[in-house]
C-alpha cells in the first residue's frame, strides 16, 4: 500500500461571496509527480498556499505525512515550496542567497548549499551575481531554496511560467532527477497541460475552484486516444442511432454539435452511411486523435 502525503478532505476556501476552493479532495501518493492543471484564477495557488499555511481555510481539513492540518510542527520541515519567489539578494551570487537562507533555517552543515546547487544544475555559476542571471537560472536558484532542507515533498506553482522551450525542458529534467534519485514527492501546478504531461505521472483538473477531474497518465492517455468525431445539429439522435443500430455506447457528447466514438475506428464510411440513411445532418465526420489542449477545454466546457 503506498503511502499518503498529501490528502484533502472538502477543503474550503471563501473570501466573503467569493468562493476560491469548493470541497477539494485529493490524494497525493510518495514518489508522485502530481500536476495540478487550470487556468489563471481556478484555485491551484490558493490550494498550494493553505497546504503550506501560508493562507488559511475557510473549512474542511487536510492530512500531511498522516498529521492534521491542526498539528503540522512535525512536518513543515519535510516540506519545500516555491510559490511566491524568495526575495534574493540581485548582488549576491547563488551560494550566498541560499546561505543566508540557509542560516535563518537553522542550517549549519553548508554542504547542503552545494548539493542543493548541484541538483539544480548551478554548482558553477561561481560569483556571478543573481541580477545577472537567466529567468531559467533564477527559477532554478528558487527550487534549490525549496530543497535546502532535503524535503520529502515540494510544492512548485508556475515554476515553468515565462521561461523559453530551453529553459522549460532543463527544469524538467530537474524535477525528475529529484524525483527519481532523491525520491522526492511533487506537487507541480501550470496551466499548460502539454508541459505537465510530458512530467506528472497524475494529473487533477481544477476549474473555478472545483476539482473536476482526477486521472493517472494512462488514464489521461486513454481519454486521449483515437476516435471518430462527428459534428452534427442533432446529436441526440446520433447517440439513439450509435446504441440502437451500431450497437455501441461507446461514444462521448462533448457539447450540443459534436460527438466523440470510439468504436469502428477506421470505419468512418459505414458510421457515414448508417447516419444519412437515418436522416442525420452532418457537418462533419473524421477520424483523429485528441490534443492534450482540446482535451482540457472539453473537461472545462462539461464542467459549465
Amino acid at each position: 500500500m503506498k503511502e499518503v502525503i498529501l490528502k484533502t478532505k472538502n477543503l474550503t476556501k471563501k473570501y466573503k461571496d467569493f468562493i476560491a476552493l469548493n470541497e477539494v479532495n485529493i490524494e497525493i501518493n510518495k514518489g508522485d509527480i502530481y500536476g495540478i492543471i487550470g487556468r489563471n484564477g481556478a484555485g491551484k495557488t490558493t490550494l498550494m498556499k493553505i497546504i503550506t499555511t501560508l493562507s488559511n481555510k475557510t473549512s474542511g481539513e487536510f492530512f500531511l505525512f498522516n498529521h492534521s492540518d491542526n498539528d503540522l510542527t512535525e512536518t513543515k520541515r519535510r516540506i519545500g515550496t516555491l510559490i511566491e519567489n524568495p526575495a534574493f539578494f540581485p548582488n549576491l551570487s547563488a551560494y550566498n542567497n541560499l546561505k543566508y537562507y540557509a542560516i535563518q533555517k537553522g542550517i549549519t552543515d553548508y554542504t547542503q548549499i552545494d548539493e542543493a546547487l548541484k541538483l539544480v544544475g548551478l554548482e558553477d555559476t561561481g560569483k556571478k551575481k543573481f541580477k545577472d542571471f537567466s529567468l531559467g537560472m533564477k527559477q532554478r536558484l528558487g527550487i534549490a531554496f525549496a530543497i535546502l532542507d532535503n524535503p520529502d515533498f515540494i510544492i512548485l506553482d508556475e515554476p515553468i511560467n515565462g521561461l523559453d522551450p530551453i529553459g522549460i525542458s532543463d527544469l524538467r529534467d530537474v524535477f525528475k532527477k529529484l524525483n527519481e534519485e532523491k525520491n522526492i514527492t511533487i506537487l507541480i501546478s501550470s496551466h499548460i497541460l502539454s508541459e505537465l504531461y510530458l512530467l506528472a505521472n497524475r494529473f487533477c483538473i481544477i476549474e473555478k475552484g472545483r476539482v473536476i477531474k482526477e486521472l493517472s497518465k494512462e488514464e489521461l492517455d486513454n481519454e486521449c486516444s483515437k476516435c471518430i468525431i462527428i459534428k452534427t445539429d442533432d446529436t441526440k439522435k446520433v447517440a439513439f442511432i450509435l446504441e440502437h443500430e451500431l450497437n455501441t455506447t461507446n461514444y462521448k457528447v462533448i457539447d450540443k454539435e459534436q460527438i466523440r466514438l470510439y468504436d469502428y475506428l477506421e470505419q468512418v464510411d459505414k458510421i457515414n452511411k448508417v447516419l444519412v440513411k437515418n436522416d442525420i445532418c452532418i457537418k462533419q465526420i473524421q477520424e483523429t486523435g485528441i490534443s492534450l489542449e482540446d482535451y482540457f477545454k472539453s473537461v472545462i466546457k462539461e464542467e459549465k
